[in-house]
């Protein structure tokens, strides 16, 4: 997979921002690719306390771009612009007060194309590397929603399960009058695109379940019913799309089990990409595919979004800070 990806990087050279210039295990990624060459850092953080903390652990960042906000010389210009697209949400003191954190000012360093993309989240919280990026860098045009994605890999072969990480719910979304803008199935759809198209990025063949406790019409409910109307709504509105629903996790990987529920279906039983109904089954499926399957989870990968960005753990460690480098550039 990566080495897919590291040809993407050589072929359209790009620039990723870290948000936590100062961690070790940023720094050892960061001195990683500056010798690998294919991909180029830029480290926010105190100069000082970067260059002291690379050297403390023995890390060769030598010629990178080491960017603080407190000194940056363009930072009236940053603080104008974020002025603007908080549209009078925050006043030019609150855009500059939020410029002095990493967070958001990483993000806008993306959003002025000092950088392609971004990775954080090594000391923030899931909630401070995403506020950061729906205010500034917002999603993408006809995307009303920030989902995630993982990549699921166990030798050959190699998975993508969605939502995991980022919507709890999909409920009706309804205006001050209470009339409804946005259903709960057109949400649904919307991750299971998002998630497709990154599959089509790590080089997969999507086939895409849309994944319930009932399989074409054994089970009723509004859940069930949530599933099947998003699998008509991206059937709808993408027909070149290889995916179908509503059906359970045996159904949708078992070829015996799958075409005997659910006959001449393309997906049934050869699916290799699942939207999850929720974020409790997402994330319980992705670990148990993990802690039992055997395979190496990659993620969370952020869909929906204007330019790649991504969260790490706060528990990640060097190797995974640069894995997750490769994959945030490589969809830039």
């Amino acid at each position: 997979m990566f080495e897919n990806l590291v040809e993407i990087l050589k072929q359209n050279p790009r620039k990723i921002v870290y948000t936590e210039g100062s961690d070790a295990r940023i720094l050892e990624s960061a001195a990683r690719l500056k010798k690998d060459g294919f991909l180029t850092p830029v480290l926010v953080g105190n100069v000082e306390e970067v260059k002291a903390a690379a050297a403390k652990g023995g890390f060769d960042i030598e010629g990178l771009d080491i960017l603080d906000p407190m000194t940056y010389a363009g930072m009236d210009e940053m603080v104008e612009t974020m002025v603007a697209l908080r549209k009078g949400k925050m006043t030019a003191e609150d855009c500059r007060k939020n410029l002095q954190k990493g967070n958001y000012f990483g993000t806008m360093l993306v959003k002025m194309g000092v950088a392609d993309c971004l990775l954080g989240g090594a000391t923030y919280s899931t909630a401070d590397t995403v506020r950061p990026a729906l205010q500034l860098i917002k999603t993408k045009p006809g995307n009303t929603l920030v989902s995630s994605c993982f990549i699921m890999v166990r030798e050959d072969e190699m998975l993508a399960m969605g939502d995991c990480a980022i919507n709890i719910s999909y409920e009706d979304k309804k205006d001050k009058e209470g009339n409804v803008t946005q259903t709960a199935a057109e949400q649904l759809a919307e991750v299971a695109v998002e998630t497709e198209k990154t599959a089509r990025i790590f080089g997969m063949d999507p086939k895409v379940a849309m994944l319930s406790y009932s399989t074409h019409g054994s089970g009723k409910g509004h859940s069930v019913d949530v599933v099947r109307e998003a699998t008509e709504i991206v059937k709808a509105q993408h027909p070149e799309m290889k995916i179908d629903g509503e059906m359970q996790f045996d159904a949708a990987v078992s070829p015996e089990v799958g075409q005997l529920k659910f006959p001449g279906s393309p997906v049934a039983g050869y699916a290799n990409t699942f939207i999850f109904p929720e974020i409790q089954s997402g994330n319980i499926g992705y670990k148990i595919a993990a802690r039992l399957g055997g395979f190496a989870a990659y993620g969370p990968v952020l869909q929906g979004l204007n330019a790649p960005i991504n969260d790490l753990s706060r528990g990640c460690n060097a190797e995974e800070v640069y894995q997750m480098s490769i994959i945030t550039a490589a969809l830039a």
